[in-house]
């Protein structure tokens, strides 16, 4: 029943495990030990990638545990730490590089029961953490609140898998990304020992567990913050011209308007976008927003000083009724989804780009480019300060390609390449081993059991007995 890992295939030299004894250990929880079922909850998104497909399909859990209840966690941490078994806790599936994939088979904890909201107060809401970003945000909004910024799959994503492996997304363009200050407020997490603990961390102390990609403690509940709910209207802007869409982007980057979401998003995407009809034709380029109703008024005027035409604008309601996807599901990496239903023949890679922004830049890319990478631009904040990022469509001609592609575009302007063609956090974005976050994982997974293979700042003779 060993796992079959292209990534980090368990040494031989390994104990051997007793799964009787180990089913004894977790009496009364719900196990899964069909193949189908443990090589699905052994999964996420990393089939936007090639090159992840091939590393990660034969990587499966030998045990899936299905947890609801803080007292479960502590069951199945209690077991891993006993029988020294890798641990990699789930919810949603939804992530790109693999986050949630057991490269060393083990046992995979599903928490997506552990789903309850605990408090919502003001501006302020503690969740658990397998509780779907969605259903949240529904239970903020009948308080009058919302959440400041979700992933575009926030439908399936969950909280902790939001926090334990995203950045920023819809709502970030407002609010910053999660790491920015007053958005993380508080977290509980178990650690991986024989007695098992819980570590409360309060503010800035969130970020030893923020984008650690669940390998230093499991996440049990958390408090974010919220902001007033606003009935944001949905605006798709079509520019015949990329430049003049990402020079409306800049100007739209302003504080005089009170906007959630903008992206840029070009012509050649259309024949994706099937639902959009006429509100996104193959001859124009489109910007989608969301945007205050009490900015609608100047954001129209800043529309048409560009020469920009808005084809579509109506709350989520409303483009719903119609058979309309709302605005983000059109940005983000919701882009590359569309695309990849109808062709899988694409993939991607994520730019963040010099500030200020510079749309001679992505100019230059078009012409270099051609047909082989396809451009959309994301702006956002981070850190108080205007950001814009791009998440590129690439027509996939094989690894060697890619990496040629990465070195030419980070060769110009200032480019940054944030792969999502590998497992770890430093070769993805982060470039740097975070010590706090290994410092972290040294007193709350102590035999270094969780999510083995995601960081390279955790080395063997790291482990001790917990």
């Amino acid at each position: 029943m060993k796992a079959k890992c292209a990534v980090n295939a368990r040494t031989s030299l390994a104990p051997a495990i007793d799964w009787d004894a180990v089913h004894r250990d977790l009496a009364g929880l719900n196990l899964v030990t069909a193949p189908g079922q443990r090589k699905q909850l052994s999964k996420d998104f990393f089939w936007y990638s090639p090159i992840l497909t091939a590393q990660l399909s034969g990587c499966v859990a030998e045990l899936v545990v299905k947890v609801g209840t803080e007292d479960d966690v502590r069951q199945v941490c209690a077991t891993a730490a006993r029988w020294k078994l890798p641990l990699t806790v789930r919810a949603g599936g939804t992530g790109n590089y693999g986050q949630c994939v057991p490269l060393e088979g083990g046992l995979v904890m599903d928490v997506t029961q552990l789903c309850r909201v605990l408090d919502i107060g003001d501006g302020r809401m503690r969740v658990e953490a397998g509780a779907r970003m969605h259903d949240i945000d529904l239970a903020a909004r009948e308080t009058g609140q919302a959440l400041r910024m979700w992933p575009s799959t926030w439908h399936v994503a969950s909280i902790g898998g939001f926090i334990a492996g995203g950045f920023g997304g819809i709502g970030s363009f407002r609010h910053g990304i999660l790491r920015d200050p007053g958005n993380l407020l508080r977290a509980r997490v178990m650690t991986v020992e024989r007695e098992p603990r819980v570590i409360e961390l309060a503010d800035d102390e969130i970020q030893q567990v923020h984008h650690a990609y669940g390998t230093n403690g499991v996440i049990l509940d958390v408090e974010v913050a919220l902001s007033p709910a606003v009935d944001w209207v949905h605006c798709t802007v079509l520019f015949e011209r990329y430049r003049a869409a990402l020079d409306f982007g800049i100007a739209a980057s302003t504080p005089d308007l009170d906007l959630f979401l903008l992206s840029t998003v070009e012509a050649r995407f259309s024949p994706y976008y099937t639902a959009m009809g006429e509100h996104f034709p193959a001859d124009r380029h489109a910007v989608f927003t969301m945007v205050a109703p009490a900015s609608m008024e100047d954001f129209r005027a800043l529309a048409a000083a560009h020469g920009g035409h808005i084809a579509l604008a109506g709350t989520e309601a409303e483009l719903l009724a119609a058979g309309l996807p709302p605005a983000y599901e059109c940005a983000f990496n919701h882009t590359t989804l569309q695309a990849l239903k109808m062709d899988r023949g694409w993939t991607y890679l994520q730019v963040a780009y010099a500030q200020p922004f510079d749309p001679a830049v992505v100019e230059r890319h078009l012409e270099i480019f051609g047909d082989e990478v396809l451009q959309h631009q994301d702006f956002a904040r981070a850190g108080g300060e205007a950001g814009t990022f791009g998440i590129l469509l690439v027509r996939w001609t094989g690894e060697a390609r890619q990496y040629e592609l990465i070195r030419e575009i980070e060769s110009q302007g200032g480019c940054k390449i944030f792969n999502p063609h590998v497992v770890t956090i430093e070769d993805g974005g982060m470039k740097t081993i975070d010590t706090q976050q290994i410092e972290f994982k040294k007193r709350s997974d102590p035999m270094g059991l969780m999510n083995p293979g995601k960081t390279r700042g955790w080395t063997p003779d790291m482990a001790t007995e917990g």
